[in-house]
């Protein structure tokens, strides 16, 4: 299994999360705010840095599986990084990252209205496992 980089895409922050060099488990890596950031460019930078041979992107879909305005967004965005990236780029079923990752975080005691940045790292980390587990 071949590292990689798990993305999850939003309006004012976009959390990241890596593998482990063994392709098994997913870490929470960074969070890039939207506003001041070049969040392509520093996705890209990030995939260098650490070697990702396949990013991972979240897909937003609705609970009954159709794609809304955010879904758009999700692939104008991958479209543009397989543009710029000769690695695999894949997206990948986010429905309900953000609630597990805030569940996640209220059973081990942190406060999620401060939390939010670790939030989107977290939604990030749970999108990429999914798809670290689906390769097995």
């Amino acid at each position: 299994m071949k590292k990689a980089i798990g993305i999850d895409l939003g309006d004012a922050r976009v959390g990241v999360a890596i593998s482990d060099d063994l392709g098994m488990l997913a870490h929470p890596l960074e969070t890039i705010p939207t506003k001041s950031s070049d969040v392509l460019k520093r996705v890209l930078a990030l995939t260098t840095e650490r070697s990702a041979q396949t990013i991972v992107v979240g897909m937003p879909r609705n609970m009954n599986g159709t794609f809304g305005p955010a879904a758009e967004k999700a692939k104008a965005f991958i479209e543009e990084l397989r543009r710029k990236t000769a690695i695999p780029v894949v997206s990948w079923d986010e429905r309900m990252t953000t609630v597990s990752a805030q569940r996640a975080l209220q059973e081990a005691g942190r406060n999620t209205r401060k939390q939010r940045p670790i939030i989107d790292q977290v939604a990030a980390q749970i999108i990429l496992q999914s798809w670290l587990d689906s390769q097995g």
